[in-house]
C-alpha cells in the first residue's frame, strides 16, 4: 500500500470530513482516484477514436451532392 500526500483547500477538507465522517476515507479517496483514472482513460480513448475517424475521412472518396441525392433516391418507390 502506498501513501500519497497532496494539498487541498481547507473548505474541501472540512466538507469531505463532514460528508464521510465515520467512513474509511482512504478507501473513498482510492475509489475517487480510480474513477478519475477511468474517466481520463475513456476520454483519451474517445480522442483517439475521433482522430481515427478524421484520418479515415481524409481518405474517403469525394462525393457530390447530386451523387448523394441519386444514391438516396435509387430504389425508392
Amino acid at each position: 500500500m502506498s501513501t500519497v500526500n497532496f494539498s487541498i483547500p481547507e473548505e474541501i477538507k472540512v466538507a469531505f470530513n463532514a460528508t464521510f465522517a465515520g467512513q474509511n476515507k482512504s478507501a473513498i479517496i482510492a475509489g475517487l482516484m480510480q474513477e478519475a483514472i477511468e474517466r481520463a482513460q475513456r476520454r483519451q480513448s474517445s480522442i483517439e477514436a475521433w482522430h481515427r475517424i478524421l484520418a479515415r475521412r481524409q481518405q474517403a472518396p469525394t462525393v457530390s451532392d447530386a451523387q448523394i441525392r441519386t444514391a438516396r433516391e435509387t430504389g425508392r418507390p
